[in-house]
């Protein structure tokens, strides 16, 4: 190839010798076929570059995840920086679930009992800040039945607050044992191992800590409770009572409930747990995940840096997505907050505590 290619140009110059012409035309038409080949390469390279990549074998075909959304809509937006693995995010709220098939229902009578006998008292919370650790792992039929509407708030509040701060302890636990890890100038494998579980469990391929450290942290309890209360119509909705879904997780492709009002098999689904403490999992999860909460965490992060506590009231602004009804729906869970005084719970702790558990009460 280079042959013929050497031999084409001494032809070419043979060609000016026989037209008696001198050097200076030679050096113009070389200069011309030299700026010529500069100037149409980068063009045709930028033209075979968008060819490749628009052509199928370049398509990014990646699959949305988190099909458990809460903002009603099929596909998910994914972060721009973070492309979450739904398997990763679920694994272990899947294996709660999995555990707890053949559940026990009680019924109404028999938890208030085991409440009295336990000394579980919402005034005592409030005042102690203080729970009684009864974990509940479905909720009464009879709930629906609770003609005080009074009476039915506190009886819901009772069942679902513990399993709130289950999950808060949990993260409380994780968070404080990533501050260490990141503290330290050498990490073992064992720790190095658990990083690699959290920036799994949390969405975060980057492997960033910053991303990580941002999304797990607590939700606040008095938002948790309000969320909960409207979703189930305080613990008394088909959902919740038959598939023990509290914050009405939507799926278009897990085992759930089909809405009454739903035709055939389009649309939409309510995510259906085998327990109670799977679905508050499932919840925090999704709020610490989701790119449509991004501003959520951005906001208790913020709140975070300047050593203030988590207010429910002023965080509940970035759920405008969580429903349909935009921004009304933020002002009903803030009424809901407000009427009921749920911000007591806030700052009450979970009995009895481990020996992990003590720095944190």
């Amino acid at each position: 190839m280079r042959r013929r290619y050497f031999k084409s140009n001494l032809n070419f110059l043979k060609f000016f010798d026989q037209k008696n012409m001198g050097s200076l035309p030679r050096i113009f038409i070389s200069s011309v076929i030299v700026f010529l080949f500069f100037y149409i390469a980068p063009l045709a390279i930028n033209f075979t570059n968008k060819s490749l990549l628009n052509s199928n074998g370049f398509q990014n075909n990646s699959k949305a995840v988190l099909a458990y959304t809460l903002n009603k809509k099929k596909n998910g937006i994914i972060d721009n920086e973070e492309i979450l693995d739904e398997r990763e995010l679920l694994v272990d709220i899947l294996s709660l679930n999995d555990l707890e098939v053949d559940t026990v229902r009680l019924n109404a009578s028999t938890i208030k009992q085991l409440f009295e006998d336990t000394g579980y008292k919402l005034n005592d919370v409030r005042e102690k800040k203080l729970v009684k650790p009864v974990a509940l792992t479905l909720l009464p039929n009879e709930i629906k039945m609770i003609e005080s509407t009074k009476k039915r708030k506190e009886f819901f509040i009772q069942i679902v607050l513990p399993l709130i701060l289950k999950e808060n302890n949990n993260i409380k636990l994780d968070r404080k044992r990533l501050f260490s890890i990141i503290n330290k100038s050498n990490n073992s494998k064992l720790e190095k191992k658990w990083i690699e579980k959290k920036f799994k469990q949390y969405g975060v391929p980057s492997k960033d800590l910053s991303v990580l450290k941002i999304r797990m942290d607590e939700i606040p309890v008095s938002l948790a409770l309000a969320q909960a209360a409207k979703e189930t119509g305080w613990g008394t909705s088909r959902f919740a009572l038959e598939g023990n879904a509290l914050f009405g997780q939507w799926t278009w492709s897990g085992e759930g409930l089909k809405p009454k009002e739903a035709e055939g098999n389009a649309g939409h689904k309510v995510m259906k747990f085998n327990v109670l403490q799977a679905s508050v999992r499932a919840y925090q999860r999704n709020l610490n995940t989701h790119s449509t909460y991004r501003d959520f965490r951005r906001a208790r992060a913020e709140l975070r840096d300047l050593g203030k506590p988590l207010d429910s009231i002023i965080l509940a602004q970035f759920l405008d997505k969580y429903a349909e009804t935009g921004n009304q729906y933020v002002d009903v869970i803030r009424k809901i907050i407000k009427q009921n005084n749920l911000k007591d719970f806030d700052d009450a702790k979970l009995l009895p505590s481990s020996i992990e558990l003590k720095s944190l009460i």
